[in-house]
């Protein structure tokens, strides 16, 4: 060490002892989530809770609105488990400041069995063929009341924002590990179960939850969530897209996008991309009935991967059979190595397709959109299981974890939709993890003087202005 250098502080002792007694001011670890409560009663969310989800033998305790909100609490805190609201429960000041104390684990618990019901099960498996093992069991009512809500808080927002015109709704099942004893094997070879979700890409919203076991092949049925989807999204919407992976590449779905009278759905076009099956027959005339000229190369110059595509003649048996006479469009994708290098199954070229609805753009620029749904609903996907509580299931009954993942749906959207309409634009992309550290795990002092409660925040002016008091204005002005 130079003559005369300071120690660094970190090469000092903390100057401190501990206290064994805790404090006796009402403080509150989670000074930012009363600004989530707000944003959930100012949504409307408690009150079409009281109106669509009645659970039997509630006669005690919390009602429905107030246990959903907790849910919705302990996701935005970044609890992951039901013991973690044994946690919460410590935090009096919280408690103060929302009006109720959080539920117990058990309490919890309990109000998530109320969303199972087991002849749901066994009706779906009795209408099994006897080559079948998957299915897809009916929600219970109590199940289809929370969904209800899912919706009134998306049309609310809606309603909020206007401006929203143009929805693309993006599809895809995502794989939620489990070790519980009832999961069952998915594709990947790990026990858990694997859910289909629906996003709103322009906003970030989720449309749609459906609950799934793991062994439930993402293109079984994938109609049910898109049309669930599109007939959630608020009426100031005009323009709809969708967007899929292969597993939506899938003959009643895409029939279904395809008519403008469609039943049981929206009325009007729905411009569709989506991943194809890449079939004997469409692989063959994507090699044969394509020319070299024909290939254009799209994307960044600089990728080790060259990556091109065309647009190729091709009619699947599913489209020769239709009596709509309506053609699809199939855009061929070619991807090869730079160098002639092989890819690791030691192939030198790789085909892809998609089929398409839309001949107003290029090729290219088809493409391109089609693949940016991989920056929406895989990006929530991961929110919901890694950022939210909807990795981990709270237990083996297959409702109850059903519920639980569509009270994360609802969680996750009252926190986007407290992004778009009360927060600054620079945070409108900001995850579940980025929130907690600058606003939600804020530190403050619950105060009572001349009758009225006060909040007193560990934080600068400038982000107090900005986080908690414009944004509660901006609530409530809607």
């Amino acid at each position: 060490m130079k003559k005369g250098a300071r120690k660094s502080p970190t090469e000092e002792p903390l100057l401190f002892t501990i206290d064994p007694e805790p404090a006796k001011e009402s403080l509150t670890s989670y000074g930012g989530i009363p600004l989530v409560v707000k944003a959930f009663r100012a949504l409307g969310v408690g009150e079409s809770v009281k109106r669509n989800v009645k659970l039997k033998e509630r006669e005690r305790g919390f009602d429905e609105a107030t246990m959903v909100e907790s849910f919705v609490i302990l996701n935005a805190c970044g609890g992951d488990y039901l013991d973690d609201f044994d946690h919460l429960r410590e935090d009096e000041g919280l408690a103060e400041l929302i009006g109720h104390k959080l539920p117990s684990a058990s309490a919890a618990r309990k109000f998530l069995y109320g969303f199972h019901q087991e002849e749901k099960i066994e009706e779906a498996k009795q209408q099994l063929l006897p080559t079948e093992i998957a299915y897809v069991p009916e929600e219970s009512e109590e199940l289809r009341g929370l969904g209800q809500t899912r919706d009134d808080l998306v049309k609310e927002f809606g309603r909020r924002k206007p401006q929203e015109t143009k929805a693309t709704v993006d599809q895809d099942a995502t794989i939620i590990e489990s070790k519980k004893r009832e999961a069952l094997l998915t594709y990947e070879g790990e026990k858990g179960y694997q859910p289909m979700l629906c996003v709103w890409a322009e906003t970030g919203l989720i449309l749609a939850d459906e609950f799934r076991d793991g062994n439930v092949p993402a293109i079984m049925s994938p109609l049910c969530a898109a049309r669930i989807a599109f007939n959630s999204l608020p009426e100031s919407v005009e323009e709809y897209c969708f967007r899929g992976d292969s597993a939506c590449h899938e003959s009643e779905l895409i029939n279904w996008l395809k008519d403008e009278q469609r039943e049981g759905g929206v009325k009007g076009k729905i411009g569709f991309a989506i991943s194809a099956r890449m079939s004997a027959a469409l692989r063959g005339t994507i090699i044969n009935g394509v020319s070299e000229k024909e290939w254009h190369r799209y994307g960044d110059e600089d990728r080790e991967v060259i990556q091109e595509c065309a647009d190729v003649v091709f009619v699947s048996s599913e489209e020769a059979k239709s009596v709509d006479g309506q053609p699809l469009r199939y855009v061929a994708i070619r991807r090869r190595k730079k160098q002639g290098e092989l890819f690791a199954d030691g192939s030198e070229v790789k085909y892809h397709a998609i089929v398409s609805n839309i001949w107003n753009r290029k090729a290219d620029d088809l493409v391109v959109w089609q693949r940016q749904k991989a920056g929406t609903i895989e990006a929530i996907n991961n929110i919901i299981k890694n950022e939210l509580a909807g990795g981990v299931m709270p237990c083996g009954r297959f409702g109850a974890n059903a519920a639980w993942l569509r009270l994360t749906v609802i969680s996750h959207n009252v926190i986007t939709a407290m992004k778009h309409l009360a927060l600054p634009k620079e945070l409108l992309k900001a995850r579940p993890k980025r929130l907690r550290f600058l606003i939600f795990n804020t530190a403050g002092r619950v105060l009572h003087h001349a009758r009225k409660m006060i909040l007193r925040l560990a934080t600068t002016s400038e982000r107090l202005t900005i986080y908690w008091v414009q944004a509660m204005k901006l609530l409530e002005s809607g």
